[in-house]
Order: C-alpha cells, then structure tokens, then sequence
C-alpha cells in the first residue's frame, strides 16, 4: 500500500501529535540544562521547574498595590480587547463580503479597494492609530480590525462568488428578491466558511493586539511581556508566551467545535 493511502489509527493519531511537543520540550530542557551547568545564574533559558514556580506564583500571588492578581487582570484585558476587535471585523467581513460577492456594482466600485488595503502593513499605521484615538482602548481595537478585516471580506467575498450559480437561478424563478437570496441562499453557505476564517485570523489578531499593548497601555498580555523584558525576566515572559498560546489554541478549538455543531455538513476537516 503507497504511503499516501495509510492512516494512523486513533492512538497513532494522539501519539504522534505529541511527539513535536515533546521534542521542543526536551530540547529546551536539555538546552536549559547545558547553560545552567555553565552558569547557574544564567536568565536566558530557565529551568522547566522554574517556570512551572513562576506560574504558581503568578496565578495566585495578588499584587501588593492594587490586590489584584495582575496575571488574570491581564487576561482578561487582552481578551476583552481581542474580543471586541475580531467581533467587528466579523461582522464588516460578512456584511461587506456579502455585497462584494453578490452585487456587481458593489463588487466593481470596492473589490479593487480592499485589495489594496489589505496590502497596508496594520503595524505602520499604530503610530496613526495613537494620534487620532488616543492612547486608550480605541486604538488597540482598531488595530485589530484593521489588520484582520480585509482578509475576511477578501476571503468571504470568494466564497459568495464559488456559490453555484444555479442556486441563484433558482431562487430568481421562485421570486426570491435581492435580500432574500442573500438571507436564505448566499448567508447559510458563507457562515461556515466566516467562522473558517476567524480561525484562521486569530494569529494575526493576536500579532496585532500585543504589538498595541507593547507601545502603550497599562495591563494586557503584551504590556507586561514588553514591562519585564527589561529585567531579563525569561521565566515570566516564557510564561505568559505559553498561556497566550494556550488561549489561541483553546479559542481555535472553541470555534471548530461551533462549526461541527452549527454546520455539520461544511465537512469540518479537523485542522
């Protein structure tokens, strides 16, 4: 049998998807383990246990000043704005790549617009972003819906034009008008696909909202990553590095399992 047609069974499958894991893990433990023979001091690779007692700490220990636990304050800071950001540019995605896939005088008059601005590195317009909203919970929002949105109505509007033409036909011959096809024909076979492309916007988003906290803010995720850098503080950046990964992961997951449940016959492929 060519290696192509052979699939692992259901324990193969979990196997081998640990395996990366464990050999980034083991690599860095060995890697930490060679530094610290050398200088017992070093800051640069922790040891495994070392962090493990940074995140006990940081998860439990409440800030002297505020009496808060800042780790949690964090989170929940930077997945308000996270939130926010990718919610706004779910609903201009479906809204504007709805018109632009189904309107030709929509498509021909934005089309070539949005191409245009989706090649418009969101992070060299932040500094833009500060001056005209301010410093505040504006500016980093906006970030995020102007880095992912294009990408969405792009990716939404494809989808809308992929859809059979004949559908379409179909409902013309039944009387369906303009707003209806769009509600009952074009609206079920994109929403699938809108939350496929959340998915796949969620890296960016993040990219885009710890860049925003990096430069000016006074919680979030990637404010206190950028704040303790400057301590060589690797065992709590190394730390909150995970636990945004883990929320990424746990989000991603969130949704696949929404599609499976909502949309069962988009046939889920499982990445």
């Amino acid at each position: 049998m060519r290696w192509i047609n052979r699939k692992p069974s259901r324990a193969a499958t979990v196997v081998l998807m640990t395996l990366p894991f464990v050999a980034v893990f083991i690599a860095y433990a060995l890697g930490s383990e060679a530094r610290l023979a050398v200088n017992p001091q070093d800051k640069l690779l922790p040891a495994p246990s070392a962090i493990a007692e940074t995140a006990i700490r940081l998860v439990t220990t409440p800030d002297k000043r505020s009496g808060d636990i800042l780790f949690w304050r964090d989170t929940f800071a930077s997945l308000q704005r996270l939130g926010l950001g990718v919610g706004i540019s779910a609903l201009i995605g479906l809204l504007a790549g709805l018109a632009i896939g189904l309107l030709p005088y929509v498509r021909a008059t934005f089309s070539g617009f949005v191409s245009v601005m989706s090649m418009v590195p969101p992070l060299a317009i932040l500094p833009i972003l500060f001056i005209v909203f301010g410093l505040g919970e504006v500016s980093k929002v906006a970030l995020v819906v102007i880095g992912i949105t294009p990408f969405l109505i792009r990716d939404l509007s494809q989808r809308v034009l992929e859809i059979p033409q004949e559908l379409f036909v179909k409902a013309q011959t039944l009387g369906a008008s303009s707003l209806v096809i769009s509600l009952r024909v074009a609206l079920p076979l994109v929403m699938p696909r809108l939350i496929q492309a959340v998915r796949l916007s969620l890296g960016p988003a993040w990219l885009f909202l710890i860049a925003s906290e990096a430069i000016a803010s006074q919680d979030g995720l990637g404010y206190r990553i950028f704040l303790v850098r400057r301590y060589l503080a690797m065992d709590v950046i190394l730390t909150y590095v995970i636990w945004i990964t883990l929320l990424a992961f746990l989000l991603d997951l969130a949704l696949r399992s929404l599609s499976r449940k909502l949309f069962p016959w988009a046939g889920e492929d499982g990445l």
